[in-house]
């Protein structure tokens, strides 16, 4: 397997342009939700919110909840990256990628179109064929 350049990497998880296998998009968007769980973990243990041992109702944390979402942010744009460039792969627009917004239905496309089919054989109007 080739070396990951930074520029990959860059063009990979932070552009909406080209197009991506289902193999890249698997790894990536495994890999960028466990190291932030991991993040999280590690953030939880050191400064994370207190629970009221009575109520068991979750206090504070308010540094702590400021810092998961400033993490979710890359992490959302990551995520809508990759989508982006399965759905050029499947040849279609990446504003497809709304569809996941539709309740169930919208997530069970998604999953199928992006996940599971393959893309365009050959190139497309968003770029040669990545596999």
């Amino acid at each position: 397997m080739p070396a990951i350049s930074q520029q990959m990497l860059k063009e990979t998880l932070f552009s909406f342009n080209g197009r991506i296998p289902r193999r890249t998009y698997w790894l990536w968007a495994i890999a960028s939700g466990l190291v932030i769980g991991i993040i999280i973990g590690i953030l939880s243990f050191i400064i994370g919110p207190s629970v009221d041992p009575e109520t068991g109702a979750v206090s504070g944390g308010g540094l702590f909840s400021i810092i998961v979402i400033l993490l979710y942010i890359p992490l959302v744009w990551i995520g809508l990256a990759l989508g982006v460039k399965r759905w050029h792969d499947r040849g279609k627009s990446g504003w497809w990628v709304l569809i996941a917004l539709i309740p169930i239905v919208g997530g069970i496309w998604t999953l199928v179109e992006c996940g599971f089919l393959r893309g365009t054989v050959g190139p497309n109007q968003f770029g040669p064929d990545p596999t």
